[in-house]
């Protein structure tokens, strides 16, 4: 009769193989949190625009803060000359949408659906805050949407929609 059959692992060995796995999966796990911080707290740009005669941008970073998601609003002729022109109220105020003046010497930034701040694209300062309706509650159950300038900037058309379901009307707003 012959003797053959397997030799159970030595038990040194077979520690020495549960330390090797455990080390490969606590690294992995590692650059998966790693990863995963780096997204998280990157600054990130959400919106951007740029008038119909280009030469200037305006956009939106968002980053994290002390209170959560934090957004800020910019502009410049181009990103690497853009400033800073505004920032955002943390878990209360959000842009939702960026409108340029078709002549480019305006931009609109619509906070929370409603409201349109207006800068001066060559001072970079703000014009005016415009509530385009009142706001019935936070976030708004209506939204401005498709702003556009008038000729002179000195005001706005937009569809005035309900948030979550069809049925928009027009609706306008002076900004001066």
């Amino acid at each position: 009769m012959s003797a053959q059959g397997s030799v159970p692992a030595s038990r040194r060995s077979r520690t020495a193989l549960t330390i090797v796995v455990a080390a490969v999966v606590v690294v992995i796990a590692l650059m998966f949190a790693y990863s995963a911080g780096v997204r998280a707290g990157a600054v990130h740009e959400i919106l951007s625009a740029t008038p119909a005669q280009g030469r200037r941008i305006a956009f939106v970073r968002e980053a994290p803060c002390h209170a959560g998601r934090c957004q800020t609003l910019w502009m410049g002729t181009t990103r690497e000359d853009a400033r800073q022109v505004g920032e955002l109220i943390a878990e209360r105020e959000r842009c939702e949408a960026v409108a340029w003046a078709k002549d480019g010497y305006r931009v609109g930034f619509l906070i929370n659906g409603y409201q349109l701040r207006v800068f001066d694209a060559e001072t970079r300062k703000s014009v005016t805050q415009v509530n385009m309706f009142e706001p019935d509650a936070t976030p708004s159950s209506r939204i401005a949407r498709g702003i556009t300038f008038s000729q002179n900037g000195a005001a706005v058309t937009y569809d005035d929609c309900p948030r979550y379901t069809s049925g928009c009307k027009s609706g306008m707003a002076a900004v001066r």
